[in-house]
């Protein structure tokens, strides 16, 4: 019966610490290797680059703006006018995802609000880049009405 209630202890306190160990999960959060605050104000882009396998698309060297206004919550607004289209306007949100002790430039879009996606960056206090990898934006390049999934490169200074 002693032997038995070893065997049964042993058995709890494994699954125990089992149990206890938390999963790598991801956390959200407003501050990171800076802090999304810092962002708030208007933004212009030097390059707002769309590409997918050959095609490239660069909306401020063909001759259009791209200007983004940040709150300090991280609310943004993203106003695009092409040159050889009507204007239009994204929103979401801007945060940090940390996971696993990294942080990484994390979108949520208006659209899709319970997903989020991650981008490369660098920001130095008045030039904010953000390279996103496949699929990490759309674009409209044969102007038909539909967008087609693309890789983004934004650059933008404080205006």
């Amino acid at each position: 019966m002693k032997k038995l209630f070893f065997i049964c202890l042993i058995g709890l306190v494994s699954l125990n610490v089992a149990c206890s160990k938390e999963d790598d999960e991801d956390v959200l959060t407003k501050e990171g290797p800076f802090a999304i605050s810092e962002l708030s104000g208007n933004w212009e882009a030097t390059k707002a680059k769309f590409s997918v396998s050959s095609t490239s698309v660069d909306v401020v060297d063909d001759g259009g703006t791209v200007t983004m206004t940040v709150q300090s919550s991280g609310r943004f607004t993203l106003t695009l006018d092409p040159i050889d289209r009507d204007a239009y306007t994204v929103s979401g949100e801007i945060f940090w995802e940390e996971w696993q002790g990294t942080y990484y430039f994390a979108v949520t879009w208006d659209d899709e609000p319970n997903d989020w996606d991650t981008f490369g960056h660098t920001y130095d206090g008045t030039t904010l880049s953000i390279n996103g990898g496949p699929d990490s934006g759309e674009y409209d390049f044969d102007n038909d009405g539909d967008f087609e999934a693309c890789t983004i490169h934004f650059i933008f200074v404080r205006s």
